[in-house]
């Protein structure tokens, strides 16, 4: 439009502007002049137009040069060519790259992200293989290499994209190196409604803390209860998980378009070393084979329905649009436990997590985030009967009952500084764990069902988007400690990323 009334501007110009001329050389020279300056100067402010219109209508628009780095991470960051912003490929951005492409089929996020502490403690290592019972958590004097995750995420076709994570360790006690598959799975890309798959081996979505990786926590270790529940690495299967978008599925439901809320289904295999509470017996690290409370464990096959854990969440997310948003959930897991043939779990959770970033915010700072998770379990243990090997051919029976153990942990994480060597933010995280219902031995004297408070403030140093450096103080009072209840440790923590991550979720 603006290209063709430029070329009706310069015709009229150039056709009447010499009829012009004719009649007025009759009258004055000297003004005939004056005119032709001023219809040349008239014509080339005409083509400049003309010229402008077509860049806006063709040309790329420029974008103004950068501004030159301020502080030494940033000089070095952009002297070495290195991105500060990475693709979205996270598990809650099923479509963030193209559908269609060879490139985008092609495409492939590669990271290694290891972990590694110091630090020292009150209690000797045996002991702090109970209070540090995360699989990655600090659980030696002196230096622990926790965990070396190597993540592979991209697009596989125009349907589905991929997740993988392989993680290696140093056993703090034997020094020798394991490997362990963390997730590998699958995630539709194009389902209609809001409707998303996810189909392999993946960490349950239950809660805050479980679906994330530890070098996605802000502390550096597994709270307590969490590590009761799902023991110390998570509770991850083969299965698969279904989530819907309501505002999606029911768009004339909803007036609003910052609230979010989103159903999860989810059907896993129930044995295996991380299900806990299930088929999956005490945590590898316990000291033997026995099933919550210290209960005898028997052989349970996989032979019906009703032998998979079952997974059903609730989340809801809201934007305040002043820099606060919510994100808040409830989640319910069932399935069967190996006390016997009519033992069975179940776990309720409640989460929430909020956070305030100002619109204003520099690369993420200030920041305020306060995140809470409560949580109990219901285990059933079924009614066993133990014949002695001795000669006395005594034999015990061990009631039908159901143990509760019930926890929660609330921690408050603020970042109040970002210079020119980074972001600094300082919190303290609160625990709590107890149960009903005695465990063989007593309950008081069982690690992971005794009472428990911990207490732990945090420093962070974050120099870049690569790179943390936590300072952590754990003061614990947990009942089963022989001598004093009370335990105290303090633990550095070094944390850096190679490559491109997936983005990780609220």
């Amino acid at each position: 439009m603006r290209r063709a009334l430029s070329r009706v501007l310069i015709s009229l110009t150039l056709t009447l502007c010499p009829q012009f001329f004719d009649v007025a050389v009759a009258d004055d020279s000297a003004d005939v002049r004056a005119l032709k300056k001023q219809v040349e100067s008239l014509q080339r402010t005409v083509e400049q137009l003309q010229n402008a219109v077509q860049s806006m209508q063709g040309a790329p628009a420029r974008t103004p040069a950068p501004a030159a780095p301020q502080n030494p991470i940033d000089q070095f960051m952009a002297q070495e060519g290195i991105a500060t912003e990475r693709p979205s490929t996270g598990r809650a951005e099923a479509a963030a790259r193209p559908s269609t492409g060879a490139a985008a089929q092609r495409y492939i996020d590669l990271s290694f992200i290891p972990s590694f502490y110091s630090g020292a403690s009150s209690k000797r290592d045996g002991v702090l293989q109970t209070l540090q019972a995360g699989g990655h958590d600090p659980r030696k004097r002196g230096f622990t290499l926790a965990e070396g995750e190597l993540g592979l995420a991209g697009v596989v076709d125009p349907y589905f994209q991929a997740q993988a994570y392989v993680s290696t360790f140093i056993d703090p006690q034997s020094g020798e190196t394991g490997v362990e598959l963390e997730e590998a799975f699958l995630t539709t890309r194009s389902l209609p409604y809001g409707l998303q798959l996810e189909v392999g081996h993946f960490l349950t979505e239950f809660g805050q803390i479980n679906p994330r990786h530890p070098h996605n926590w802000d502390w550096i270790d597994q709270p307590v209860i969490n590590n009761r529940l799902f023991g110390p690495d998570g509770m991850r299967a083969p299965g698969f998980r279904a989530s819907v978008l309501l505002p999606q599925l029911f768009p004339g439901w909803w007036t609003t378009d910052n609230f979010t809320s989103t159903i999860h289904l989810g059907m896993q295999n129930a044995n295996g070393v991380t299900m806990t509470s299930f088929l999956g017996g005490q945590p590898v690290n316990s000291a033997s084979d026995k099933e919550v409370g210290n209960r005898p464990r028997i052989s349970r096959d996989t032979r019906a329905l009703k032998d998979f854990v079952y997974l059903t969440r609730w989340e809801n997310f809201y934007d305040f649009r002043n820099g606060l948003s919510t994100n808040i959930g409830v989640s319910g897991l069932y399935g069967p436990n190996a006390t016997g043939p009519r033992g069975d779990t179940w776990i309720y959770g409640f989460d929430m997590k909020w956070k305030w970033r100002p619109n204003n915010s520099f690369r993420g700072w200030p920041f305020v985030t306060w995140q809470t998770e409560l949580m109990q379990r219901d285990y059933r243990a079924d009614r066993f009967t133990l014949v002695h090997e001795d000669e006395s051919g005594e034999v015990t029976t061990l009631p039908r009952r159901t143990l509760h153990d019930w926890g929660a942990y609330s921690q408050l994480l603020y970042g109040f500084s970002y210079g020119g060597y980074g972001g600094w933010a300082a919190g303290v995280r609160y625990e709590y764990a107890g149960s009903s219902g005695q465990s063989i031995g007593g309950r008081q004297h069982d690690p992971f069902r005794a009472d428990r408070h911990r207490v732990s403030p945090l420093l962070i140093w974050q120099p870049s988007e690569f790179t943390r450096i936590r300072l952590q103080y754990n003061f614990d009072n947990a009942k089963y400690l022989a001598g004093s209840n009370n335990a105290h440790a303090v633990w550095l923590g070094f944390q850096w990323l190679y490559g491109q991550h997936p983005p990780h979720e609220y």
